[in-house]
């Protein structure tokens, strides 16, 4: 009976859902269900033949026997059971044992059941190194975490939300008293709204808004919330609040700090810029902007220099940028040109600096250049007066040799012929002398006028010039030279556009036609009819006028360094003074001109006289 009693107890557990196993008072293993033998990785027979005190391989084996002694005794025992399988994997369980009764109510052992808590363990676990890491990390972030539950009215507060405010651990919030910690007017009033609409309208919220704490610090917070649905209604609302109070006020020094390095650089006299790797401008000051013609800085961002400039120009900018990125080395102080898509072109003295990240590579290049247009106007002005003082220096020394060597010449002549005046005895002798100081009085006279036309040119530096239809010009000194125009059957070939106008001294002007015209006729070739072709051409900022001959032509080899001489002549007419081109060029030059000439002997002449354009 009792072989078959047993027989029938291990078929009837062994076939148990749950680890179970009956256990005799020599701690020997009587039945198993098969998922108690899988738990431990045995088999029933090998777990019969030994004490399964050491079966369990459990460290805390008197504990475990001790416990089952008290149940051996009518007493129901449960706990946890720790050990490791074969490989040494750890196995966790809630156990429970039950005294084992026999059919006299005698107790003969216990029974056993197992429930594997591994993997909850395994989860407890986790949760509470979550819930560490959440703490730690709320500590570092400053963000603490709140619920409102809608049907108890109940407003819960974690420990960093506390903190935040400022209130003590064991203080107990309300919508009302949580909301009034923001501060009044704008936070407030939007706080409130958020909530509001958050409970009737469903909305999530995350906002940036300032706040007051228990101990009246203000602080910047960031406020988030959303609700949480149960069938379909609001239930509740969860939500976050974080302490932004660092950040907001580093963000604060920082624009201050950008502010008051934009307020620097735009007001600095000097255009600044800074350019990424590829030389498109990532911030550029008021002074660049002024200088591109525009009023906003957003419209020069991400351009290149190809954008803004000539493709040469922008080439040689690029080239200089890729050095100093490449070689870490500054440009300073270069003098440089920029022509502008206008054709608009500036000096500057342009400075690149390499701009270099933390670890000492190049990002891009920060420019400095100051517009040195003026200065170099000033400098060319300077230099023409330097010229011009030269050229008049010279001429001043030129004019006194004349004046010195002329007055000197009619002062020997008069002093002559007086003493031979006060000599001569005969009367017609006298007469005749008297004659020759009536006419060395007129020479002298003449030289003096030429004189002091050339002072008047050289002295009179306020001029006011017009604009001058140069074929009405033209026409006047025509009619005023017709008869000796029309004496010497002079051909006049006149190529000038009616439309030509020239910046000159009226009075100049017609001086300078009337001189280049007559000479013209009275070095004329005797066996020609004499021939003047008269025409213009634009060279950059001059207007030519050119007025050629078939005259006798000048030596240019022999005369032509003395052709614009005072008193200077060339050919032996009678009627030559030599001081007609002098005061020619001298016309010329005071009005900002020059005169060129090309001539061949017995080929003709033709004079080039130079007219500033200024239109």
């Amino acid at each position: 009976m009792k072989a078959i009693g047993i027989h029938s107890i291990d078929y009837l557990v062994k076939q148990l859902p749950h680890p179970m196993a009956f256990i005799n008072k020599n701690f020997e293993l009587v039945a198993a269900s098969k998922m108690w033998l899988e738990y431990f990785e045995t088999k029933m027979d090998e777990a019969r033949e030994s004490n399964l005190l050491h079966l369990w391989n459990n460290k805390e084996d008197a504990l475990w026997e001790q416990q089952l002694n008290k149940c051996f005794k009518g007493s129901m025992e449960f706990g946890v059971h720790y050990s490791t399988d074969k490989s040494g994997k750890e196995l966790w369980s809630r156990w429970t044992a039950l005294p084992w009764y026999d059919e006299a109510e005698n107790i003969i052992g216990a029974i056993t059941s197992l429930e594997d808590i591994g993997g909850q363990l395994e989860q407890e676990m986790k949760y509470e190194k979550l819930e560490s890491l959440l703490r730690e990390q709320s500590e570092i972030t400053k963000v603490g975490i709140w619920e409102y539950h809608l049907a108890t009215d109940r407003l819960i507060w974690s420990e960093m939300t506390r903190k935040i405010h400022e209130v003590p651990s064991d203080y107990e919030p309300k919508v009302d008293t949580a909301i009034n910690f923001y501060k009044q007017g704008h936070s407030r009033n939007t706080i409130a709204m958020l909530v509001h609409n958050g409970l009737h309208r469903g909305t999530s919220w995350n906002e940036k808004l300032q706040f007051v704490s228990a101990k009246g610090n203000e602080k910047w917070v960031i406020a988030a919330g959303k609700p949480l649905y149960k069938n379909g209604e609001i239930t509740r609302l969860i939500g976050t609040l974080q302490d932004i109070s660092e950040q907001v006020a580093q963000e604060i020094k920082t624009k201050e700090s950008e502010r008051l390095l934009r307020t620097l650089i735009d007001n600095l006299p000097l255009n600044v810029f800074i350019k990424d790797k590829d030389s498109r401008k990532i911030l550029v000051n008021k002074a660049e902007c002024e200088y591109l013609g525009v009023d906003d800085p957003s419209k020069l961002l991400g351009k290149s220099d190809f954008d803004l400039y000539e493709n040469n120009v922008a080439q040689i900018s690029r080239d200089e940028d890729l050095q100093v990125m490449k070689t870490k080395k500054s440009i300073l102080g270069k003098r440089t040109v920029s022509i502008k898509k206008n054709g608009a072109s500036t000096s500057f003295l342009t400075s690149k600096i390499p701009w270099l990240n933390l670890e000492g590579e190049s990002k891009g290049i920060i420019g400095i250049s100051m517009d040195i247009s003026e200065i170099i106007q000033k400098e060319d002005q300077l230099r023409d007066l330097i010229n011009v003082t030269a050229i008049q220096n010279k001429k001043l020394i030129n004019f006194a040799h004349v004046v010195s060597h002329n007055l000197r010449s009619h002062t020997a002549n008069f002093s002559m012929l007086l003493d031979f005046l006060i000599k001569e005895k005969e009367e017609n002798e006298k007469e005749r002398i008297l004659g020759m100081l009536s006419k060395a009085s007129e020479n002298l006279a003449q030289t003096l006028e030429n004189l002091n036309e050339v002072v008047a040119i050289s002295t009179n530096v306020n001029l006011e010039k017009k604009s001058l239809n140069l074929n009405q010009e033209i026409t006047k000194v025509q009619e005023s030279l017709a008869g000796f125009l029309k004496q010497h059957q002079v051909k006049i070939d006149n190529q000038i556009s009616d439309k030509v106008h020239l910046s000159a001294v009226p009075a100049y002007l017609e001086s300078i036609l009337l001189n280049l015209l007559t000479n013209a006729v009275k070095y004329k070739d005797p066996e020609r009819i004499p021939e003047i072709t008269l025409s213009t051409r634009k060279q950059k900022e001059h207007i030519v006028f050119n007025i050629k001959d078939n005259g006798l032509g000048i030596d240019m080899n022999k005369y032509g360094n003395k052709l614009f001489g005072m008193y200077k002549t060339f050919h032996n007419n009678k009627d030559a003074r030599g001081i007609g081109l002098y005061i020619t060029k001298n016309q010329i030059e005071a009005m900002g001109g020059n005169i060129m000439v090309c001539s061949e002997v017995h080929q003709g002449s033709t004079f080039s006289v130079y007219f500033k354009d200024e239109n």
